[in-house]
């Protein structure tokens, strides 16, 4: 099981996905940073430990990361995840301290302590990545792989007909990342839209009484509210908790390794994950590493498994 280092713009279904590793045998969360995007880093950070506190990991160093995409202006997400990233359920009293680094620096630091040692799971812009990258080029060397929730290779975006949020947010910071020399894996819109939590599902939250499930529903009224008005139903995608769950067991997915670029200059495709699906060696580009993106995903053993840790 891996020490992971989570990068996030702690929304709601950040908080799910911590709720979901948070003592899971094995697992040590090692550290975090914010990020821009369903909330401002600085409130992302405050989440964070919120959601920290509630499941016994206070101790866990939280650092506030970059503030706004590298070269557009920030968007927050408050439509989708409510003003204070929490549906309104964000903490009440001052944060602690955070650390005396930027999310960036906390990254680069843990990594040349413990080459190898740590798995990256980023669930948000990529900013603080692609900053990292810049303090470290040897970084994809020093870590063990990359777990991106984030694009939309096969299916269509979910900000723009083109693009995911996750990276229309700072597509030039997704465009290092994918770039870099690391093993990443990319779980987007094309499965975790299939990860999808029911009305028998949030029924079996609802009825929990303990304080975790308490949290997760409360939390999760704005987001299915949310997805009510987008697309009709009651429910909601399992967006990052998904990529959390590939991030431990890989075989809930089916996967293709395809070198994936993101669009930076189109008027209406700023911001896509565009795959090189030909196949052809010699066109695709051989300096170009090859990413591994989810194409299909066990819905029942996703969504069975993310309510079992949830509510254990």
């Amino acid at each position: 099981m891996p020490k992971i280092i989570l990068d996030c713009d702690v929304g709601i279904d950040d908080a799910l996905a911590i709720l979901w590793l948070a003592d899971r045998p094995g697992v040590e969360i090692a550290a975090l940073g914010s990020v821009h995007g369903n909330a401002h880093a600085d409130t992302a950070a405050a989440n964070a430990q919120h959601v920290f506190d509630l499941v016994g990991l206070g101790h866990v160093p939280v650092a506030v990361g970059a503030e706004s995409p590298l070269a557009q202006p920030v968007s927050i997400s408050g439509h989708v995840h409510g003003d204070d990233g929490l549906g309104g359920h964000g903490p009440k009293a001052p944060p602690r301290p955070f650390a005396a680094e930027t999310a960036a620096e906390q990254l680069v630091r843990l990594a040349r302590a413990e080459p190898g040692a740590f798995t990256l799971l980023a669930t948000g812009p990529l900013t603080n990545l692609a900053l990292a990258l810049h303090l470290e080029p040897d970084l994809p060397k020093l870590v063990d792989r990359v777990v991106v929730m984030g694009g939309a290779v096969t299916v269509p975006g979910n900000i723009t007909a083109a693009a995911e949020a996750n990276i229309f947010h700072d597509p030039e910071a997704a465009e290092a990342v994918f770039a870099a020399s690391w093993p990443v894996t990319l779980v987007g819109l094309d499965v975790t839209m299939t990860a999808w939590l029911g009305a028998a599902e949030l029924a079996r939250i609802e009825a929990d009484p303990r304080p975790r499930g308490r949290f997760a529903w409360s939390i999760l009224q704005h987001y299915v509210d949310f997805y009510h008005g987008r697309y009709g139903i009651r429910g909601c995608a399992l967006h990052d908790p998904a990529a959390a769950m590939l991030l431990l067991d890989p075989g809930l997915a089916e996967y293709t390794d395809w070198p994936v670029r993101v669009e930076l200059s189109g008027d209406l495709t700023r911001g896509m994950t565009l795959a090189d699906r030909r196949g052809i060696p010699e066109e695709q580009g051989a300096a170009r590493p090859a990413i591994r993106v989810a194409t299909r995903i066990d819905r029942d053993r996703v969504v069975g498994g993310f309510l079992d840790g949830l509510l254990r």
